[in-house]
């Protein structure tokens, strides 16, 4: 007798379990990671070897403490995904411990204390990121250059080195490979532009410096369409739904727009926006965090909109100049509400009728 394949809800056709989702979610960062290497070296692939690792430690040993079945709940993938997505989202040369207290943080603090994938209330990764953000600025904006305009280039060997001790295996330092070719230490595209204006420059001047190919910077123009290329196959293969990385993106781009057509001068365009930082991970991998996330499709489209407009607002007015973290925490704390006031009428519902005169 042949088996049958049963599907477990009416009008279901795609059966995937947790474990398969974030497996395809983890395998669509792919290109941008491989982007990542090619622009700013290995130290990305050393920082998501150390944060895979504390992740699946960290959580297994939890899991064992709790008396859960560890085997099955580890092969879910989702605390690999959290450490993916942290690993990425920090400077490459990092310290080994900022990484494992972030992913220490993620999974203990922010999933496993609120009782495990499905209860937690906060994306971990961007909780991980915001604690290491605020406890450790200076190692957490340690920014190098792409290769191609950094003095010092740098190997794998140099990656593991400087990571572990601080300076790379021919004994230069982090700040040493923080200096590109001119002799002035590197910042990201978004950070240089904050800092430019408030010294009094315009947007265009700030972005005659060496970082930048027209408005956008140097690798980072490719590590954003790469990471759409992922996010646009996880739409299409209907992982994700395209409600809040497309209002997020469309929000994040209007509300910049908006300031841009008023003063050029002193707001970047919407295209700066859009591919000089997180914008596109955080739309694509980041906000649809299916545990922390709106789970309405009106709800969704608010979500969305709402943490691109958080974004703008704080890149531009706010201390820090990538914003995707403090937005998605942010509105992580409404979804509650906005999927209270979100919610379908249940079919066959009507609404009472006033009472007749």
């Amino acid at each position: 007798m042949s088996k049958l394949s049963i599907s477990s809800s009416p009008h279901h056709h795609i059966r995937r379990d947790t474990g398969q989702v974030m497996r395809m979610v983890c395998y669509a960062c792919i290109p941008g990671i491989l982007v990542n290497i090619w622009f700013f070296g290995f130290g990305v692939l050393v920082q998501l070897c150390l944060g895979i690792a504390t992740a699946l430690i960290t959580e297994g040993i939890i899991l064992e403490l709790r008396k859960k079945r560890t085997e099955r709940i580890l092969k879910d993938y989702s605390a690999v995904l959290t450490a993916i997505l942290l690993a990425i989202s920090i400077p490459p040369l990092a310290p080994w411990w900022v990484i494992v207290i972030g992913t220490f943080f993620s999974i203990a603090i922010v999933k496993q204390l609120y009782g495990g994938l499905g209860f937690n209330m906060f994306n971990p990764a961007m909780a991980g990121y915001v604690m290491l953000l605020v406890s450790f600025p200076v190692a957490m904006t340690s920014w190098i250059p792409p290769q191609s305009i950094a003095e010092q280039s740098h190997n794998l060997l140099d990656a593991i080195y400087t990571v572990f001790t601080g300076f790379t295996s021919t004994g230069f330092s982090i700040e040493q490979l923080k200096v590109g070719y001119d002799g002035i230490t590197m910042a990201t595209p978004l950070d240089h532009v904050k800092t430019a204006l408030v010294q009094g420059y315009t947007v265009s001047e700030a972005q005659q410096n060496v970082i930048f190919d027209g408005i956008f910077g140097k690798g980072w123009f490719w590590m954003a369409l790469a990471y759409l290329a992922g996010g646009l196959y996880l739409v299409k293969t209907k992982i994700i739904n395209w409600h809040i990385p497309g209002s997020m993106i469309l929000s994040a781009l209007a509300f910049s727009l908006f300031f841009y057509l008023l003063d050029g001068d002193q707001y970047a365009s919407p295209l700066f926006h859009l591919f000089n930082g997180s914008l596109i991970l955080g739309a694509f991998f980041i906000a649809t965090d299916p545990v922390s996330a709106s789970t309405t499709n009106k709800g969704r489209l608010i979500f969305g909109a709402a943490i691109g407009v958080w974004i703008i607002i704080i890149r531009q007015w706010g201390g820090y100049p990538d914003a995707i973290a403090f937005a998605v925490l942010i509105m992580n704390m409404a979804v509650p509400l906005i999927d209270y006031y979100t919610q379908p009428r249940t079919y066959g519902h009507q609404k009472k009728q006033g009472k007749a005169s």
